[in-house]
């Protein structure tokens, strides 16, 4: 049976049949292409289940209808899928990309990386895209020949530098744009695995990771958005005033003013998510339009994005995302679970440190007689694996004596 390769397909387009490949040589599949098997890895990994139980803004018992990790990556595939097809791309590599994003996680979302991150100041730190790559490289174990999930070099390009070029000219003009001097250090485990396959970090990624890289930012927009009005953190009348959600509100209370608040709310996004999605495919085909890109390594060493927000739209989205970030990612509710998380992840990562005899048997053995950076690095890979319940649970065991008392 032939593979169902996808067409047509634009010229900047990745293609499957012409992957680079992967790492380690296996027979492909006769009734998937490369970047269909990659995804059914990505889905098929228990990284992926762990993202059910890990925070997105609020923590895992706070509800059972916000966004976790989970839901969040389900969300930006099916955006990225959207703009993969009106841009004539492949979806399922824009797919993979977009469900393999935020695997590299730890529990309780940023929280938990920025304490990471300082608890392996020492240690060439913590980053959740290296974190990512890890985790498909080495930390998922499904086949006795190799380690990690032995993805296309596409998905992994894609997964690792999604938002741009990590090293070289490119990644410092980004940093100057941030009003960083220059681009950071290239994360630990990236450094690592720079030695054993070349992802091309001095360039922009694939059309179809660029997509994954913006229906992230639409995703999380317009989930925060919804989760922030749902919670109560930020009212309907507050919002109003907000660019982008504001006229959205206003045209559905216009149009449904007998409404229940729950569904004017959800009109309300699905209209934003169309704006914004519109948005993207507007600019990105003006800019493919410019370029006229005859294959997908013209869309690499373009030297600017392609997939991007219009200069028209950019300022309400800057609004939209400082109201929430002060109304809802600092809101008091939101920064006393922040306070809890930082505890708690701190004290698991210095118990382990000082204490590494009380790790589960597997962990222990990953960090037996090894060095201190070393050590740090497998507790790390545990921490970054836990779920919120997990690593709450696991704080319980080891700082809450009564239980043994």
């Amino acid at each position: 049976m032939p593979i169902p390769f996808p067409a047509p397909l634009a010229p900047y387009a990745e293609r499957a049949d012409e992957t680079r490949g992967r790492l380690h040589e296996e027979k492909e599949s006769e009734t998937r292409t490369p970047f269909q098997r990659d995804r059914d890895r990505v889905l098929h990994s228990a990284a992926f289940r762990r993202l059910k139980h890990k925070t997105q803004v609020f923590v895992f018992h706070e509800g059972d209808h916000y966004r976790t990790r989970l839901t969040h990556s389900l969300e930006v595939s099916q955006v990225a899928r959207a703009l993969c097809r009106q841009l004539k791309c492949d979806e399922d590599l824009g797919e993979v990309v977009a469900l393999a994003h935020d695997l590299g996680h730890p529990p309780f979302g940023h929280t938990g990386e920025d304490v990471l991150d300082e608890c392996m100041a020492p240690h060439k730190g913590f980053d959740h895209n290296a974190q990512t790559l890890r985790v498909l490289t080495k930390l998922e174990r499904h086949r006795a020949a190799y380690d990690g999930l032995n993805l296309t070099w596409e998905t992994l390009e894609g997964a690792v530098k999604h938002n741009g070029p990590l090293v070289g000219p490119l990644a410092d003009e980004r940093a100057r744009a941030k009003g960083r001097e220059k681009a950071a250090p290239l994360p630990a485990a990236l450094a690592e695995y720079a030695q054993v396959q070349d992802l091309r970090l001095d360039t922009y990624p694939s059309l179809e990771a660029q997509v994954g890289a913006l229906a992230d930012d639409i995703a999380y927009n317009n989930h925060d958005t919804d989760d922030g009005l749902r919670a109560g953190l930020f009212t309907i009348g507050e919002a109003r005033d907000v660019p982008l959600i504001g006229p959205a509100l206003f045209t559905v209370q216009a149009k449904y003013p007998d409404a229940d608040k729950s569904v004017q709310i959800s009109e309300a996004v699905s209209i934003l998510i169309g704006k914004m999605v519109a948005d993207v495919f507007a600019e990105t085909t003006r800019r493919l339009a410019e370029l006229k890109p005859d294959c997908a390594d013209a869309v690499r060493e373009a030297g600017v994005p392609m997939v991007a927000f219009s200069d028209a739209l950019a300022p309400s989205l800057k609004e939209l995302r400082a109201f929430l970030w002060e109304r809802m990612y600092r809101h008091y509710k939101v920064n006393r679970a922040r306070s809890h998380a930082k505890r708690v992840v701190r004290d698991l990562f210095t118990l382990f440190f000082e204490e590494p005899e009380v790790l589960p048997p597997v962990w222990f053995e990953r960090q037996a007689g090894k060095d201190s950076d070393k050590r740090a690095r497998a507790i790390c890979d545990y921490i970054a694996g836990m779920t919120d319940g997990y690593a709450i649970e696991e704080h319980r065991k080891l700082f809450d004596a009564t239980r043994w008392l």
